[in-house]
């Protein structure tokens, strides 16, 4: 609920027009027509491209990328991770009450099992580019974040 809670009120606090959407109804706004690109940001980003952000982050990729809507990650350097492999970084699973129940409102029963990922993995393949304050990077990932580093960490 961070977009609805969060992101929400400070895009319109900053005058920036926003319209809060259920994460199940992506699919129905991008094949809609209703959104021509889509921007997200990243928590971490490895030196092969791969995004490491909020859960659904994947999910919205894939439909912008069957839909053919332009798929941007904006992030600042500080978000690469160049050391770390895939099979290596390990995904947080929040609370089950996160998604039991709102506030002390019960919405599913206690005996269900629940999985409550805080982030998922976005392939490069589904990256049209990736924008930090140095640059834009543009596929392959793996050689041009490489570049990238090596030109803007020159002392």
């Amino acid at each position: 609920m961070q977009g609805a809670r969060l992101t929400a009120f400070e895009l319109s606090v900053d005058r920036i027009p926003v319209t809060l959407i259920a994460d199940s109804a992506v699919g129905y706004h991008v094949g809609s027509g209703l959104i021509d690109k889509v921007l997200v940001g990243a928590d971490r980003i490895l030196a092969t491209g791969h995004i490491f952000n909020k859960i659904g982050t994947s999910t919205i990729a894939i439909v912008a990328d069957h839909y053919d809507v332009p798929f941007y990650v904006a992030a600042p350097v500080s978000s690469f991770d160049l050391t770390t492999r895939l099979e290596e970084v390990e995904i947080e699973q929040r609370d089950p009450m996160e998604v039991r129940k709102i506030g002390s409102h019960l919405l599913a029963p206690r005996n269900v099992p629940v999985r409550n990922p805080a982030f998922d993995i976005t392939t490069p393949d589904l990256i049209d580019a990736i924008i930090t304050e140095t640059g834009i990077i543009r596929p392959p990932y793996r050689r041009n974040i490489r570049k990238m580093f090596s030109r803007t960490m020159r002392p």
